[in-house]
């Protein structure tokens, strides 16, 4: 009999697997950390060859899971902004609530970069890895650089920001640049909005239709997500090693720091200014939160991120449906602090002192990155380097990186997420506050 006792897990921890999404995901990244292990470097039971073909084959779930989300997402987020732009009403109601996200999304985002500079000027994280055999790997010159005025590109914003409009959308459609389709969205939906409702009417229950259909492809797809977070995991480990990612273990540890403290600013904002109650919400987000740890991608967590705010935190679907698609690609706070985190560390490591000025722009430049980023997975690597380059810090330096991007692109993610919920949270108080002081008589309100 007592065997039999540890044959079986509790009854509440497999009532727990077999029915909630989160607790699927986590087990599969659990196992896949196992068996990555086992197949990994340390170990040594498994050739390199054959690691990677068993490692290919373990992660055809994720990239399945993957490839399907990036199928749906471009006609999802076109319709999901235009619906949440018109289910505003009017357009005095739309400038509320568009020109407020956008400047919570810039503030919050400019935090988090404050943050970043200030945790890893503490920390410094380059002094703690050999930088003399880094330099020497790469064939770098022992030298002490200073940037004061990088050229950061300053004359090509200009460009950038007119180039945001597509000249042809059916071309931003097919290559998936999702700021300029949501560019579009906005366009579309503000002059639906200025229209009579029987001439927008057709075309809304078309965008009605084709949400409902992305969304149901979707709900399949989230069937292969614990699959994919196996396979990603083992993957991960089975070919970095554990040994190898402690030997960037500051740096890993000032991002997380990092980001954690953002974290605490969502938490303040959420028990400030939302008037819910904050273990609840907290509670409601862990979904989400494990989702976008697994699979690394904010637009692959949005219709989860959607029907969690709508469903279980009653935010209005008006704001649900607008900030959120909105935040997986403007919002990624994040993934500004890792970048702004990331330039320093290289900067650290290779004896460049950054000027005043050099920090403004850097600061500046991945504000810009940060709202144009995509949100995919290992996205973040690409940006990155542009930055680097940009600083006068060797992009070659992104190769130090690599080995551990994955894990820390799968927490700024879990933080982008966060981002967006707690967005959507404190702008339906903000609507509701304002619905309720409208209600109220004259006279009321002005006492």
């Amino acid at each position: 009999m007592v065997i039999r006792s540890f044959e079986y897990p509790h009854p509440y921890i497999t009532t727990l697997i077999r029915t909630k999404l989160w607790a699927q995901v986590l087990l599969g990244l659990f196992l896949g950390l196992i068996v990555g292990t086992i197949l990994g470097p340390e170990m040594g039971l498994v050739e390199k060859e054959v690691m990677e073909v068993i490692t290919e084959w373990l992660s055809i779930p994720a990239h399945l899971f993957l490839k399907i989300i990036q199928m749906i997402i471009v006609p999802l987020i076109f319709a999901s902004v235009i619906r949440g732009i018109t289910s505003a009403g009017d357009m005095k109601r739309l400038q509320t609530l568009g020109i407020g996200v956008m400047v919570y999304f810039v503030v919050t985002t400019i935090v988090a970069l404050v943050i970043g500079i200030l945790i890893v000027s503490a920390i410094s994280p380059g002094s703690f890895v050999d930088s003399d055999m880094i330099k020497k790997s790469f064939g770098i010159e022992d030298e002490v650089n200073t940037v004061e005025d990088a050229d950061l590109g300053i004359r090509d914003i200009p460009r950038g920001i007119v180039d945001i409009v597509p000249s042809n959308p059916l071309m931003a459609f097919m290559s998936g640049e999702m700021l300029s389709i949501i560019v579009f969205a906005l366009i579309i939906g503000i002059s639906m909005i200025s229209l009579p409702e029987k001439s927008s009417q057709p075309i809304m229950a078309l965008l009605e239709s084709v949400q409902k259909i992305t969304m149901k492809v979707v709900s399949w797809a989230m069937r292969l997500a614990p699959f994919a977070a196996f396979g990603l995991m083992a993957d991960i480990t089975a070919k970095v090693g554990l040994s190898s990612l402690a030997g960037l273990g500051a740096y890993m540890i000032t991002v997380v720091v990092g980001l954690f403290l953002l974290m605490l600013v969502y938490i303040i904002i959420i028990k400030v200014f939302t008037k819910r109650p904050l273990l609840q919400m907290l509670a409601l987000m862990k979904s989400s939160q494990l989702l976008a740890f697994s699979t690394s991608s904010s637009a692959a967590v949005m219709p989860l991120s959607i029907k969690t705010a709508e469903e279980q935190m009653r935010v209005k679907p008006e704001v649900a449906q607008f900030v959120i698609p909105l935040g997986a690609t403007i919002n990624m706070n994040g993934t500004a602090l890792y970048q702004i985190v990331a330039v320093f560390f290289l900067a650290q490591l290779f004896n460049i002192d950054l000027g005043v000025t050099t920090i403004l722009l850097i600061t500046l430049t991945a504000l810009a990155a940060s709202i144009g980023a995509p949100s995919a997975p290992g996205t973040g690597i690409v940006i990155l380097s542009t930055i680097l380059i940009a600083a006068g810090v060797p992009a070659i330096g992104i190769v130090i990186l690599l080995g551990v991007d994955r894990i820390l692109d799968m927490t700024r993610t879990v933080i982008n997420v966060t981002g967006d919920l707690t967005a959507c949270l404190f702008f339906d108080q903000r609507i509701k506050s304002s619905e309720v002081d409208a209600d109220k008589p004259a006279d009321v309100q002005s006492k």
